[in-house]
């Protein structure tokens, strides 16, 4: 039976992969979608999901996703796409009739999908274009309609070894060649950041970080949210700042400004507490956006307000309304 929020599917491709029936520590996952809770006193945008990917019990469409968020008060959301086949999907989706009005979206070659196209061969030994073709046929999408960001890109020392000299150098690379591609079209960039802060802060100052430069899914520390916050960057914060575990993560949120912070989902995973594992959707960004305002110390509205206007000036978009 549907649940209390459905709404009638719209045509929309259907994803590309899916997120599994493992979490991230190794155990069975709950599929079931959580309930929707209460919707948000002002709309904000969720700035970071992957609509390429399915999960849950009930397969949802991008209409469905984009449906439920706006019931609850999260009225537009930004697509990542961050593997080759998912990122000729977003640039097909975005392209398409039935994209919905107020999705945008982004592309680039992941840390760890550079390292892979280095090597020549994906994880199942199938056989992958080299890492210049890649980041081409980014660069060449990301001149179609409804691309607002490049991203996401970065540095990734967790799943790719740092001391694998080949996996490290096209890491490098693909950052470098991303933040030239940013400031060449003049969007903003989104940055993966994984066991590399250090790293990530040597290559941008050297390179010269694009104006629009998002720390996606903050990972960090209160001393390198400072260092962020001081070179002019926005950070965004996930699901992963609910969780128990993540004092850390929440002292690096009340090191900054709310000016300099979004927020993002990171879809279909980083589920917030208290469904931490189960499927993640963007109509769960209320459940996060209420630790961001805790930790501040202002009002739900005002962190709302606050974040959306941010969130706005950096995409530029949307401006009137999600449309």
């Amino acid at each position: 039976m549907p649940s209390p929020h459905e709404t009638p599917s719209a045509a929309s491709p259907p994803p590309v992969r899916d997120r599994g029936d493992i979490d991230p520590r190794g155990t069975k996952r709950d599929r079931s979608w959580p309930p929707a809770p209460e919707p948000l006193p002002v709309p904000v945008i969720d700035n970071h999901c992957h609509l390429d990917f399915a999960d849950g019990d009930e397969q949802l469409s991008v209409h469905d996703h984009v449906a439920r968020a706006a019931a609850v008060g999260v009225d537009a959301q930004i697509t990542i796409g961050s593997d080759l086949e998912a990122v000729r999907w977003t640039a097909a989706l975005l392209a398409s009739a039935e994209r919905p009005a107020s999705l945008r979206g982004g592309v680039a070659v992941h840390p760890n999908e550079a390292a892979l196209h280095a090597r020549g061969r994906d994880h199942e030994g199938r056989e992958l274009v080299g890492l210049d073709a890649a980041i081409s046929e980014v660069s060449e999408l990301l001149r179609g309609p409804g691309m607002i960001v490049v991203g996401e890109t970065g540095l990734d020392w967790f799943r790719t070894s740092r001391k694998d000299e080949r996996a490290r150098a096209a890491q490098f690379d693909s950052f470098r060649a991303h933040i030239a591609l940013a400031k060449e079209l003049d969007l903003p960039l989104q940055i993966h950041d994984r066991d590399a802060h250090r790293d990530v802060l040597e290559v941008l100052d050297a390179d010269g970080a694009p104006e629009r430069t998002v720390l996606h899914c903050f990972s960090g520390d209160a001393e390198f949210a400072r260092a962020c916050a001081d070179r002019g960057w926005f950070l965004s914060f996930a699901g992963t700042v609910t969780f128990k575990n993540a004092q850390p993560l929440r002292e690096a949120l009340g090191e900054v400004g709310l000016g300099q912070v979004m927020v993002e989902t990171d879809a279909p995973f980083l589920t917030p507490v208290p469904y931490r594992g189960r499927p993640n959707s963007s109509y769960l960004i209320p459940l996060t956006m209420a630790t961001i305002a805790e930790v501040t110390g202002t009002t739900l509205e005002q962190a709302c307000r606050t974040i959306r206007t941010t969130t706005q000036d950096v995409y530029g978009w949307p401006v009137g309304g999600a449309a």
